[in-house]
């Protein structure tokens, strides 16, 4: 089982992506920081992402989600990974947690996803919406320091440039279906 990984800055359209990869018929596995702040947010909480256990919520829903997808096809494809997560505290100012040291070292030792990782680039643009709630500007700066986190360790950043969604979609289906005959 190949798992790839799409990540880059809030808005660039990563969600888009993924669904169109599983019309597709590939396995994908759905972002958790968007559902941990939603399910606050229905609870009343405005601002989730400013309580000191955000990070380990997301790191546990990324790890329920990764261990749970069933694996019946040789590619599944993940919205965002741990190292997502650390470059989000990273950006918070927050030192890594326990938790999410533990999830990146379990990741990075069973070799959970591929060292290539798909860079899903910016559309010039970022909407706000309840869950992303940062101007373009620091979406910039997130997509940096998501880029420095994956290359730190070790991945290569396959561009996902910011062309139509078709061309997006076929790109990766490419590349994808070229690594499964090597």
């Amino acid at each position: 089982m190949r798992g790839y990984v799409l990540t880059g800055t809030p808005g660039a359209g990563k969600t888009t992506l993924l669904r169109g990869l599983a019309e597709l018929g590939h396995e994908v596995v759905e972002e958790a920081a968007t559902d941990v702040i939603a399910r606050a947010q229905a609870r009343g909480e405005d601002e989730p992402w400013t309580r000191e256990s955000f990070i380990d919520e997301i790191v546990e829903l990324q790890r329920q989600r990764q261990l749970a997808a069933p694996g019946t096809n040789s590619v599944r494809f993940f919205d965002r990974s741990p190292l997502c997560t650390l470059a989000l505290a990273t950006y918070q100012g927050r030192p890594p947690s326990p938790a999410l040291t533990a999830e990146i070292e379990r990741i990075t030792t069973h070799g959970v996803y591929e060292r290539q990782v798909f860079f899903v680039r910016n559309l010039g643009f970022c909407e706000p919406t309840a869950a992303r709630r940062i101007s373009f500007q620091q979406s910039l700066e997130f997509e940096r320091i998501h880029e420095e986190t994956y290359r730190a360790f070790g991945h290569e950043l396959v561009d996902v440039p910011a062309v139509g969604l078709a061309r997006r979609i076929a790109a990766i289906d490419t590349f994808v279906s070229a690594r499964r005959t090597e």
